[in-house]
């Protein structure tokens, strides 16, 4: 099957997780980190759960799953390997057209997990869709060496700069040629070094007016944090 790839925004949406086991575990750290409202429906969680649920950032209904349970959430993971309730969650989630993952049985998904790579704001996924986890686990493995956290503030960088340079009122073909300018090959190195001097430099010559003193100290400060 063909996925289509799609970044879901599901900050302040009611996500569900069937289990709460390690691989619930690790679903849940996840959706938590994109601003999820989590919600957990299992007999026992793992201590790292129980930690989570004591400081108020999941919502744990300590129960088994019972058909209804789902009712208003956006997005289903179950995390068990019960394939009588895998079934069942499949089934009331696709009736009512919910986003829904059993983990590790791809048939019965409408949306599958690629491997993720984070850097910040940058976000590397691989997928094979679903036909080799191993083999999306090692490539991503591989881009970790390549892509290190200083492309972490070289998006920070980056994201203050768009808006300054769109709000110039510059047409689009323009606007792409500074954008594509000031990705030059050796600013991740500039940036993993602290090379201010050299930032500066370059975002003087591609931007001709240069930037206000405020914003230069701006990108200053994001290099030492």
């Amino acid at each position: 099957m063909k996925y289509y790839p799609v970044n879901l925004a599901i900050g302040g949406r009611k996500c569900m997780v069937i289990g709460g086991g390690e691989v619930a575990a690790r679903k849940i750290s996840t959706l938590l980190e994109c601003g999820g409202l989590v919600e957990v429906i299992s007999p026992e969680l793992t201590p790292g759960l129980q930690k989570l649920y004591v400081e108020g950032r999941l919502r744990w209904l300590a129960k088994p799953y019972d058909p209804g349970d789902l009712a208003g959430a956006f997005l289903v993971i179950a995390a068990t390997d019960n394939e009588k309730v895998q079934a069942e969650v499949f089934a009331e989630a696709s009736a009512a057209n919910q986003l829904v993952n059993v983990a590790d049985v791809p048939l019965r998904c409408n949306f599958i997990l690629p491997a993720l790579l984070s850097r910040g704001d940058l976000v590397l996924a691989v997928s094979t869709a679903g036909k080799s986890p191993a083999l999306a686990r090692l490539i991503s493995r591989e881009l970790a060496e390549a892509y290190g956290d200083e492309y972490a503030t070289v998006v920070e960088i980056m994201g203050f700069l768009r808006p300054l340079i769109l709000a110039r009122g510059l047409d689009h073909r323009r606007n792409r040629e500074i954008f594509a300018a000031l990705l030059h090959p050796e600013l991740p190195t500039w940036v993993k070094k602290g090379d201010w001097p050299s930032l500066r430099e370059h975002f003087s010559m591609v931007l001709e007016d240069g930037l206000e003193t405020e914003s230069l100290k701006k990108i200053e400060k994001m290099l030492n944090c």
